[in-house]
């Protein structure tokens, strides 16, 4: 929920606030993921979370649609330096894939052709036309196979499926988790109120780049970066674990808004009257999300987000 501050972002300001109220305390993962945890001892009917923050985006370069001819080489040559990228290159075991993406393709889909480059371009674009986006149809401890079956899902189901295809042809690729701004001009299929999640390919000459198959986007400064990971187990919004028999239910709102200044962070940003204003060199996104469990009986919470 904390907004990462590196490559062309950065988190000016971030809030966070829990009821019932407790000490939060915060660090970072090896991976530079901002973490912040608490416990709640006493008995509560329900937990109630609240981070605000103010980011600010620079302009991405522009991504080429091809690379240079000795690309895929460059690629192997970063691959016997596996050790430096972790589990980003670790294939991922999912025999399905074969047999459900792309059918008519399958055999040009997972060799190595072109350049890496031209490769993603079209895999995202494949991805956003084989599958439907579809809240509701999968849950956060779903199979994947369950997205390949139904041809539906959510950003979390698209962006596991990329990941396995790009790392089965040794691309390194990682899991990103954040938010997406929607502008009134933008035509995103995936909904506003929600987290949003991507993957990053590892490129020579280019290095992280983002990808986005949920709406066949390269991720820009809509895209606001909080956790990079293997996967979405790596990187949920919030985990924990609580004490007693209940039963819980969760809800989450996000809002994000853009800005050419600094809003306060008490109001609402920007005004209904004025709208979203862009600056020429950079722009201000602020984001809100509450996320509120409620619990059919008191019971004793300890969390992570």
């Amino acid at each position: 929920m904390h907004p990462r501050s590196d490559s062309n972002q950065r988190c000016l300001t971030f809030s966070l606030s829990v009821s019932p109220r407790c000490r939060v305390f915060s660090y970072r993962d090896h991976l530079g993921n901002n973490v912040h945890h608490f416990d709640i001892p006493g008995g509560h009917n329900q937990l109630v979370i609240v981070a605000e923050s103010l980011v600010e985006h620079q302009p991405l370069s522009a991504i080429p649609h091809f690379l240079a001819p000795d690309a895929w080489q460059e690629l192997d040559c970063a691959g016997r330096r596996r050790g430096l990228l972790g589990d980003c290159c670790s294939p991922v075991n999912l025999p399905c894939l074969r047999q459900s993406c792309f059918p008519s393709q399958k055999s040009s889909m997972f060799v190595r052709r072109d350049d890496p480059l031209m490769l993603l371009h079209e895999l995202n674009n494949k991805l956003y036309d084989y599958f439907s986006y579809s809240p509701r149809t999968t849950r956060v401890d779903s199979p994947i196979d369950e997205a390949l079956r139904s041809r539906q899902g959510v950003c979390q189901d698209f962006a596991h499926i990329m990941i396995a295809l790009v790392r089965h042809i040794g691309i390194p690729c990682r899991y990103v988790s954040g938010y997406l701004y929607h502008g009134k001009e933008d035509h995103d299929r995936s909904i506003s109120d929600a987290t949003h999640a991507w993957v990053e390919a590892l490129l020579p000459a280019l290095g992280w780049v983002g990808f986005d198959p949920t709406n066949a986007l390269i991720a820009s400064d809509r895209h606001i970066r909080t956790a990079l990971g293997r996967d979405y187990a790596d990187v949920p919004p919030t985990k924990g674990i609580f004490r007693g028999r209940t039963d819980s239910e969760l809800y989450v709102a996000v809002k994000v808004t853009a800005s050419a200044e600094p809003p306060p962070l008490d109001q609402d940003c920007p005004s209904r009257k004025t709208g979203p204003c862009w600056s020429r060199k950079r722009k201000r996104l602020r984001l809100r999300q509450n996320r509120y469990c409620r619990f059919s009986r008191p019971n004793n919470s300890s969390s992570k987000s």
